[in-house]
């Protein structure tokens, strides 16, 4: 057993650290307030390499390990959770095309990413969230002009209103169900797809969220990723793949709430000296160090088992909803330290408690985790 990173690693992670430190942390505040990001960030992250992390070497990118890729994504998540969301959108959307995918498919798309574009992954629905086979979007499948067409509306899609391609689940039977869930590449500049309404968020504010509308969007079959009806599948293995990735994302942010609260908690005087001093606040630093501490231990064992080809289904849902509830605990906890200041926009501390509560709920709620861990444990 290791626990340390190796040199490779530790150098993505400082070049990652010094990107956030110089670029995202001290606009944070202003990308929160505008509801949006920037461009030139994206730029600057795509000439790092940040942006097409899981792209194999085969494919034209740097084919990274998921624990390097953690590291990364847990610096991106303390700078901002919202910028850290949109850059690892690319790997939730890439997952299933590299997963199942023919090599016309992984070619094509890879090459966006390796260019800079953005991607985005399409499943939720207004009324299927966890509920995956409650899928609406149609696929309907014309064998002659060998197309498809789809009609529906996604919603809740990060990079929705900024992605170059998209990769779409949609039903192909009439009755529904997760028997017909299938994934499909739709280009930006396909004929009838739309965004829709950008949603006006709690937290990760800039993250572009957005509803998209497919209206008659004929596709060629050659853009469907997979089988018909091996969709579901396909999103569950990417989910798999994925939920580390959101645990590292809180790691992160948890990681500066702490270092936030003890820095303040050394300069705040009160009854004339600095409440660090004082226990109560002292076991506050303690267990929120310990829930860190073991939030980035079991992200790392999640990667690790994923590069190692090992089953790791229970330790991405592990990692994912130990990591989400311990950012929300932190957070909480780091106002509290704080008091008043806190709870004030003076300081970054509520901005990352709002940002927090997303890490619970997104890419599977904590609530779905748990039924996944218990079902492994038990069966």
């Amino acid at each position: 057993m290791d626990f340390a990173l190796n040199e490779d690693q530790l150098e993505f992670q400082q070049m990652v650290r010094e990107f956030v430190e110089k670029e995202i942390t001290p606009i944070a505040g202003q990308l929160d307030e505008e509801n949006a990001t920037r461009p030139e960030l994206f730029k600057i992250a795509e000439q790092m390499g940040l942006l097409n992390v899981i792209v194999p070497e085969e494919y034209g990118g740097p084919g990274l390990d998921s624990v390097t890729v953690a590291a990364i994504y847990e610096e991106l998540g303390k700078g901002c959770a919202g910028v850290a969301t949109s850059m690892a959108a690319n790997s939730l959307a890439t997952a299933p095309v590299l997963l199942a995918g023919n090599d016309a498919q992984k070619k094509m798309w890879c090459d966006v990413l390796n260019n800079g574009g953005l991607a985005a992954f399409a499943l939720t629905e207004p009324g299927a969230g966890s509920d995956a086979g409650s899928v609406s979007t149609r696929a309907v499948h014309d064998k002659e002009k060998k197309t498809y067409t789809l009609n529906g509306t996604k919603t809740f899609i990060t990079n929705g209103g900024i992605a170059d391609i998209y990769l779409i689940f949609a039903n192909t039977r009439k009755d529904g169900g997760i028997r017909g869930l299938t994934a499909f590449i739709v280009p930006r500049d396909t004929p009838g797809f739309k965004v829709g309404k950008k949603e006006n968020k709690m937290g990760i504010r800039p993250s572009n969220t957005c509803e998209l509308i497919l209206e008659d969007v004929v596709i060629p079959e050659e853009n469907r990723v997979g089988r018909e009806g091996q969709g579901f599948r396909i999103a569950m293995n990417t989910l798999d793949s994925a939920r580390p990735f959101v645990g590292a994302v809180a790691v992160g942010l948890a990681q500066a709430a702490l270092d936030e609260a003890v820095a303040y908690a050394k300069e705040r005087h009160q009854f004339g000296q600095p409440i660090a001093s004082f226990e109560m606040i002292q076991s506050m630093i303690a267990d929120m160090a310990m829930k860190v501490d073991a939030a980035r231990l079991l992200v790392y064992r999640a990667c690790w088992m994923r590069d190692q080809g090992m089953t790791f289904t229970k330790e991405a849902a592990m990692a994912k909803c130990y990591a989400a509830d311990t950012a929300m605990a932190v957070t909480t906890d780091a106002i509290q330290i704080m008091g008043g200041y806190g709870y004030s926009k003076e300081y970054p501390a509520e901005k990352r408690m709002r940002d927090a509560k997303i890490m619970q709920i997104y890419e599977g709620t904590n609530q779905i985790q748990r039924l996944v861990i218990a079902n492994k444990v038990i069966y």
